[in-house]
This record gives structure tokens, sequence and C-alpha cells, in this order.
């Protein structure tokens, strides 16, 4: 079959699925399809699940109204080249021509991104962000991640490396990060965090995130401890953005977000005392509206704005 109406196709690889979906121009969702990621299975089986998905979607809608493909994934993206860098969970693709191999197999463009730059421009095109032309998003999971939309566009920097903000330093000399600093706030903030931080504090070896939050909700105040340390650390983090950016709206998403009770109160007081902006300005900190699927909607916009991503 055919659509009658012009329709792109976005694809986010995340951390355990592959998501893809065909979208049209004002954000309705035609049909999607989703898989496990066999990061296990390696490079091929990766590349043959991404293609699999998008072909399923192709020729449920046909090809006449296809504005393009927009591909969201992890790491560090040089844009110019479409290659992944640093990225951990997908090291069989580590400077491997994704974008090109792409083009290739399916006959068309690809327009590649960094997910959670996908996930910002996704809840500024019909999520929390729609009102605003600038914002800043921080996603908390396994880390952190972070998109910066600046006058509707996606800021990428030079190299298309701009916006990780998971790596700005809250501890001067704290955690070791992986990135080769110390002290990052995904280190302090995150799910991981959360677990590394209740295990040095005796409350269980291998305990998950949730049950931290489930600890700390039971009345746990080792466990609440534990969420007030992190709201201080992301306070920290968007003092800084609010100083730096003065954006009318900082959102967060993420897994983590359930936890927004335990943990707001002090990222929101940390941020006003660390902040003049915040304080005397009617600046806003909110959950993002779009949850797991910001970034596969961004994906599936960016064929309408590829002309930024050149």
């Amino acid at each position: 079959m055919s659509t009658p109406v012009e329709f792109s196709i976005g694809l986010d690889l995340g951390g355990t699925n592959l998501r893809a979906a065909a979208v049209t121009q004002n954000g309705t969702l035609l049909y999607n399809v989703s898989s496990k990621t066999a990061y296990s299975a390696g490079r091929e089986a990766i590349l043959g699940e991404m293609v699999d998905a998008i072909a399923i979607l192709r020729e449920k809608c046909g090809d006449a109204k296809l504005a393009g493909i927009g591909v969201a994934v992890p790491g560090f993206i040089q844009l110019k080249e479409g290659v992944i860098r640093n990225s951990n969970n997908l090291a069989s693709l580590e400077n491997f021509p994704i974008r090109d191999e792409l083009g290739r197999r399916l006959g068309t463009q690809i327009v590649l991104e960094n997910d959670a730059n996908a996930a910002a421009l996704g809840e500024k095109w019909i999520g929390a962000g729609r009102a605003v032309d600038d914002l800043v998003l921080l996603t908390l999971g396994t880390g952190i991640g972070g998109g910066v939309i600046s006058n509707g566009n996606v800021m990428r920097g030079f190299l298309g490396m701009a916006g990780e903000l998971g790596h700005i330093t809250v501890v001067p000399n704290g955690n070791p990060c992986g990135c080769g600093n110390r002290g990052c706030v995904e280190k302090h903030a995150s799910a991981t965090a959360v677990t590394a931080t209740a295990k040095l504090m005796g409350l269980g070896d291998s305990l998950t995130a949730k049950q931290v939050y489930e600890m700390a909700m039971g009345g746990n105040e080792k466990a609440k401890t534990i969420f007030v340390s992190m709201g201080e650390s992301l306070g920290i983090v968007l003092a800084m953005l609010v100083n730096t950016f003065n954006f009318p709206l900082y959102l967060l998403s993420g897994g983590v977000l359930g936890a927004w009770d335990l943990f707001a109160p002090a990222m929101l007081e940390e941020t006003r005392r660390r902040s003049f902006t915040f304080r005397t300005t009617n600046t806003r900190i909110e959950k993002a509206a779009l949850g797991n699927e910001a970034g596969l909607f961004g994906a599936a916009y960016l064929p309408w704005v590829r002309h930024l991503s050149a």
C-alpha cells in the first residue's frame, strides 16, 4: 500500500531495543516496529535488524511520499563522516561508516544523529518544548545524555559532539568516569550512580535503581539521601546551563524520572542557590513529555531538517 500523505521513517537504536516508526509531518504515527537489540551478535546482525525494520515500514507505506529516513544512535557522532565514535554499547560499530552503509543497503539517503540530540529535537517538535525555540534536554538513564536546541535547531558544535552534558563536572575529585574525567554528573546522578552509592552505603550489592527508589519511598533514610545527593548534582549542572544559555526551558527525561518527587526538591533548591537568573525569572525546569518515544520522533523529524545535518 501507499500512504496519501508525506511521511518519514525514524529509527532509534537504544540500549536494549531497536524501534522504528513511520510518522507524518504533523507527528501522527502511522506504523511502528520494534525488536531487541542484539549487540552481542555483532555488526552484521545489528545492521541487518536496522535494515529489516526500515524495509517493513517502507513496504507498509510505499516510497512515493517518503521524505527520508532518520537514524538516532548513542555515542559521539561525526556528522560529516557519518561515523560513530566512543559508544560503549556499540563497539562493533565503532569508527564504522554506518550512515553510508545503511544508505547503500536501503538505496536512499540517511540522516544520522546522536540519540539525545534526537530526543531533544523530538521534544521541540511535538513534546514539551513545542512552544519554545530554545531548550536543553537532560536524559537520565544508565548514564546521562543531553541535547541543546537553539533557535529551533540542534546545537552540534564543529564536529557534531556538542551537548555531552553528562560529562559536566559536579564534584572536582569525584568518581572516575569512562570519559577520562572525574566527577562527571552521570557518575553522581544516573541510575548507575544510584546503585553504586547504595552499594557503598551498605544497602545491598546488587540493587537496581528502582529498588533503591522503593526503599526510599518506604522510609529508608539512607536511600532518601541518595536521591537528595542526586538532586544536588543535577541542580549544579542545571544552574550552569541556565547561567550559560539563558534559555526559557530545561527538560529532564529518562527512566530515573520516576523518582522526581525524591530528587526534584533538592535539584530545584540547588539551582536557585547557584543561579541568579533562575531565581529572578520565569525559567522553567520540567519533565519531558514524550518519554522513551522522544528519540524515535526526533529521528523521524530529521529528514525535514536534513539541511542542518549537512
